[in-house]
């Protein structure tokens, strides 16, 4: 699901423009795998600490280089620091606050749902513009194909394992992936498209 940020990175630097692209999915992104990162090393489960070391370093990076390629760096950088901050106070918290390893792992695996509840409604903020404009070129197919088999994946795990902070949140993961892949049928991209499609 990760890597499906390649085609924008792909985008971004041949076109030196981050038009059309989003932001908040990669920032959202990059949190909710730094949380989950820190909920795998409390609970010592190596499928989220592999999974989320990957997802978070390629998030760092389309974000870096969003920002080298985005003319309005003020913006980018205080929504950045907003939930950079927020997630230090985080730390903060469940490390300095929360003793009791149970608490912490019960809140922490809240914190992290919300998150993840969080970067699955990201991509739909701009549902009003799509809608007014006929257009769903600021979304990625890919990444919607790659978030319902992820969100499915993990709802599957969190059902094995029987974790309700890994089942639940990923219900809303399938859930706004085919309302995205509706869009992507009322409102066919190739229709609009103004550049060549890039291979992931």
């Amino acid at each position: 699901m990760f890597a499906t940020g390649l085609s924008d990175l792909r985008r971004m630097v041949a076109m030196r423009s981050v038009e059309h692209i989003q932001f908040l999915p990669f920032l959202t992104t990059d949190v909710n795998n730094l949380s989950w990162l820190s909920y795998g090393c409390l609970k010592q489960d190596w499928t989220l600490i592999a999974v989320n070391t990957v997802g978070a370093t390629l998030q760092t990076l389309y974000i870096l280089v969003y920002l080298y390629f985005n003319p309005e760096k003020r913006r980018v950088l205080l929504w950045s620091l907003a939930l950079l901050g927020l997630l230090v106070l985080g730390y903060c918290y469940f490390s300095l606050l929360v003793l009791d390893l149970d608490t912490r792992l019960m809140r922490l695996g809240l914190f992290c749902s919300t998150f993840t509840i969080s970067m699955y409604l990201s991509p739909l903020a701009d549902l009003a513009k799509i809608i007014r404009t006929r257009s769903t070129r600021c979304l990625s197919f890919p990444l919607t194909v790659a978030t319902f088999l992820a969100s499915t994946s993990w709802t599957l795990y969190g059902l094995q394992l029987h974790d309700l902070y890994i089942m639940v949140p990923n219900v809303p993961g399938i859930v706004t992936s085919l309302l995205r892949f509706w869009l992507f049928w009322q409102y066919p991209p190739s229709l609009d498209k103004p550049y060549k499609s890039l291979q992931a």
